[in-house]
């Protein structure tokens, strides 16, 4: 653990000082926790990891569309009950699950309109066309794709969308 060549002085001495024993069992304690960070991510069903994927995909999109208001309706994001932004998707997860990931079908939008009882689909079909344009918006009505995730796939997403937040966050800062 440190600097100097160890020679034991008794039999059972495994370190030269207190110095170096506490150094030793951190490096212990940090290896056991990176262990187990390891075992619990590779025992992850994949709904777990779709789960993990979408919370960083809709931090993903929160920050993108930060300044530019509800899709919806067009109102600025606040703090306020109702206006606090969420990341709301055109067509929903249950429905094109198949889209969860996908950046065109996913936008800013309030607690109000993302809420049951919130936007109507002709407003959510509008505020889409207005966002993404109506050859993009018909592109992403007639996937119908079916698909299922596999474990990998999952983890890349996670990643990227990760690494494209932080370089979104460090592009505002």
């Amino acid at each position: 653990v440190c600097e100097r060549v160890f020679v034991p002085v008794r039999p059972m001495m495994a370190v030269c000082s207190p110095a170096c024993a506490m150094a030793r069992v951190r490096q212990a304690k940090k290896a056991e926790r990176a262990s187990i960070k390891a075992r619990k991510e590779a025992i992850k069903t994949i709904a777990q990891l779709i789960a993990d994927a979408q919370i960083v995909f809709n931090a993903f999109i929160r920050e993108r569309d930060k300044g530019k208001g509800c899709f919806v309706c067009g109102r600025p994001f606040t703090d306020k009950p109702g206006q606090v932004q969420h990341a709301g998707h055109v067509r929903s997860r249950g429905a094109a699950g198949h889209l969860r990931f996908t950046e065109d079908n996913c936008h800013g939008e309030c607690e109000g309109c993302n809420g049951p009882h919130g936007a109507k689909p002709h407003q959510i079909e509008a505020g889409a066309i207005a966002r993404i344009g109506a050859e993009r918006y018909a592109e992403l009505c007639a996937d119908n794709t079916p698909h299922k995730w596999q474990r990998d796939e999952l983890i890349a997403i996670k990643h990227e969308y990760r690494a494209k937040l932080k370089e979104l966050k460090g592009r505002t800062c």
